[in-house]
Parts: C-alpha cells; sequence; structure tokens
C-alpha cells in the first residue's frame, strides 16, 4: 500500500474523513475507492459512499477476496443506517467467515457486531443476545468496542435491565474518551440520556404519570401490570402474552384501568367489541370473552362479576397497574421507528415491524396527512422521515469503519 492509502487509512481510523478525502479525493484504484466510499459515509452522503464501495469491490481482483469482504461489510453497515432491511445479510455473514479464515479478527468482529445490531433493530433479542455473547470484542480498537458496547447498552434497555443498560454506556464512553473522537462521545452521551428520559405512562388509580426506565423495571417486581407497550400481563416473573388476542387484553386494559373499582358491561363491550349499543348478544359474547380472560390470567388474576359488570384483583392483594406507551394511537408503532432521525424506506418498516408493505404504507399516507410524516425522493428512492421525539430516542450509530490494509 502506497504512503497516501496508509494515510487516508489512518485518518479514517481516528475519524477524520475530510483528511482522508484530501489524499485520495483524485484516485480511482480500487483502495482509494473503497476508502473515499468509507469517508462519504462518515460524512453523511450514504447513497455514494454505497456506489464508490460497489465499484471498489468490483475492482478488486479475485485473489483479493479480503479486500472485497470488508468493502462488503462496509457496504452493509450503510445498509444498516439507511434503514435498507433488505440487504442480503446472507451476504454479511459470507464475508464475516472470509475475514476470519484470513485472520482479520477486527474486522471480523466489526462484521459480526453489524449483524448483531441489524437483529437488535429488527426487535429479535434473542438471537441477539446469544450472538452477543459469541462475540469477543477484545480485538476491536475503542471506536468499534465504543458501538460494540452500545448494542449491548441496546438489548438491556429493551430487556429492562437498568443496571445492565448503565454499566454498558459507561464501558462505551470509556472507549469513546480513548478513542479521541468528539462525535463519537457525543453519541455515545445521547445514548446514555435515554435512561433519563420518560419511558412510558403508568395508569393508576385514575391518574397517570410517565416512568424512566428504572422505575418501569421496579413496577413489574411488585405489581400485577398489564403492560400496552408489549400487550402481555405481568406479575411476579410470570408473563401472560394477549398480543394475538385484542379483546382479551383491551377488556384486561379496561378491567385494570378501574381497579379497584368494577366496570360496566356497556363500558366492556364498547371498548372490546366497538359496539355503540349492547344487545343481548353483546352480553353473550362478553360472558365468553371475559371468561376466556379468566382462564388465561389463572394464578395471576382473578375476574368477578358485579351487579353492574365486571371487577379486576390481583392474587395477593397486591396492586394492578397498566403501562402505557407514551404516544398512543393507531400508527404509534410507525411513528416510533421514523423517530430515530433515519430515513425509512417503507419495506423495511415492513421488516421492522412484522406487518406487510401495504399496511405499512397506508400508515405512512395517513401520518403524512397529519403533518406527522415527511417522504423524501421518488419510487424506489422514497424515504420516510420524522422530526426526533424524545419518547423514542435511537441508540444506534454508524462507528468509523475500519480501512484495508
Amino acid at each position: 500500500m502506497d504512503s497516501l492509502i496508509t494515510a487516508a487509512a489512518l485518518a479514517l481510523a481516528s475519524g477524520d474523513a475530510l483528511g482522508a478525502l484530501k489524499r485520495v479525493a483524485l484516485r480511482d484504484d480500487a483502495p482509494a475507492l473503497a476508502l473515499r466510499g468509507i469517508a462519504m459515509a462518515q460524512l453523511g452522503d450514504l447513497i455514494r459512499a454505497k456506489a464508490l464501495l460497489k465499484n471498489a469491490a468490483r475492482a478488486f481482483g479475485p485473489r483479493e477476496a479480503v479486500a472485497r469482504a470488508r468493502c462488503v461489510v462496509a457496504e452493509a453497515e450503510i445498509a444498516l443506517v439507511s434503514r435498507d432491511l433488505t440487504w442480503p445479510p446472507k451476504a454479511l455473514e459470507v464475508a464475516r467467515k472470509v475475514l476470519e479464515a484470513h485472520g482479520d479478527r477486527v474486522n471480523a468482529a466489526h462484521a459480526g457486531n453489524i449483524a448483531i445490531r441489524r437483529l437488535v433493530l429488527i426487535g429479535r433479542l434473542d438471537e441477539a443476545e446469544r450472538a452477543l455473547a459469541a462475540l469477543d470484542p477484545t480485538p476491536l480498537p475503542p471506536p468499534l468496542r465504543a458501538a460494540h458496547e452500545l448494542v449491548a447498552a441496546g438489548i438491556a434497555v429493551r430487556r429492562l435491565r437498568t443496571e445492565a443498560a448503565r454499566a454498558a454506556l459507561d464501558r462505551a464512553g470509556l472507549a469513546a474518551r480513548q478513542a479521541g473522537m468528539p462525535v463519537l462521545t457525543a453519541e455515545v452521551e445521547t445514548a446514555a440520556h435515554v435512561l433519563d428520559l420518560p419511558a412510558a405512562r403508568l395508569i393508576l388509580h385514575g391518574g397517570e404519570r410517565p416512568l424512566l426506565l428504572a422505575e418501569v423495571e421496579a413496577l413489574f417486581s411488585r405489581t400485577l401490570v398489564v403492560d400496552a407497550c408489549r400487550h402481555v400481563v405481568r406479575a411476579a416473573g410470570a408473563v401472560v402474552p394477549l398480543a394475538s388476542r385484542p379483546v382479551l387484553f383491551a377488556l384486561a386494559r379496561t378491567l385494570a384501568e378501574a381497579w379497584p373499582a368494577d366496570v360496566s358491561r356497556g363500558i366492556l363491550i364498547a371498548r372490546a367489541f366497538r359496539g355503540k349499543h349492547a344487545d343481548e348478544s353483546h352480553r353473550a359474547r362478553l360472558r365468553v370473552e371475559i371468561g376466556r380472560l379468566r382462564a388465561e390470567l389463572a394464578g395471576l388474576a382473578e375476574v368477578s362479576a358485579t351487579k353492574r359488570g365486571f371487577a379486576l384483583s390481583a392474587r395477593g392483594a397486591g396492586e394492578i397497574a397498566v403501562l402505557a406507551p407514551l404516544v398512543e394511537g393507531p400508527h404509534a408503532a410507525v411513528l416510533a421507528f421514523l423517530a430515530d432521525g433515519e430515513a425509512w424506506s417503507s419495506s423495511a418498516l415492513a421488516i421492522a415491524l412484522g406487518a406487510s408493505p401495504r399496511t405499512v404504507q397506508r400508515a405512512l399516507d395517513s401520518l403524512a396527512g397529519e403533518g406527522k410524516a415527511q417522504a423524501i425522493g421518488r419510487g424506489r428512492a422514497r424515504r420516510w422521515m420524522s422530526p426526533p421525539l424524545s419518547s423514542f430516542p435511537t441508540i444506534l450509530l454508524l462507528p468509523g469503519a475500519l480501512p484495508s490494509d
């Protein structure tokens, strides 16, 4: 490698993208194209970066498998940050194995880190945790070690492990300071700020208030909670999932919001079946659904009949509360993803939400009509964004990608 390529690579490793471009901006050989692509990614021009990396991968010869694999890893990271979830993850795994086979442990570990971040983004936390446990962060330089710890913190936050999240963020902050990159340090500080922001709303005794993440974690240890964030009922470590049974969850939430009082049959019918006028068929259906709810909550809570309706009580005379998202509505989940400040395609949102592309597109059109989402570009290049909301801070970042040697 010549001196200009070496100097550009060192500049990129320290976060000086402009310094790297000054050295290779006029060159079109494969290493220069790869470094220019990484530099453009660090500067935020992801479309240009992706094109440069593709050209670099094609320009490397058949004997330069390691260099091509590094280009694939950089392209995968750009796809992740640009929320292109249709980018093939198998290509990243193939590149990781090539790097590992040739002894490039640093870039192989970086590829594994990117794969884990993708799993976290689409909500596959079990797979992400297993992959994170198997990944050795030791060979990673400080910038990438900071990104690795941010992934660990993100998983801990989603698992409601506040202390583990703080510890991971402390390690990320240390790695960011060792890297000497102010932008990376600011990203870590922003991620750490998540723990000091409201995470959900507590509805109890007819009132509501916001809760921090640590307060949510403590709430689950002492209270029967109807969790409207994940559509489950939790108590003493037991979890009853009701996401696939919306009628039962609507009944459970309505009864929990009224606790310790009862709820009339008319209100329950209106909330669960959206019926304006309760007739005998609605009352018969309500009795059936209440029986099903009793069976689901057996061991955790009791649903008893009263003169005017039904009441919910926790076994052991404990309190009952509802945990609700900070923002609710028909398209709250879509807004939560858009609020990370990145540009999303409708197909990527469909993958992340586990919904059909058409359903997501209808939600985006509705949000656009309300001024809560904005489309950028046309056709396949169309992306959607919304202003960042403090309720949904992002914890993913693009660390300084590693140069070729």
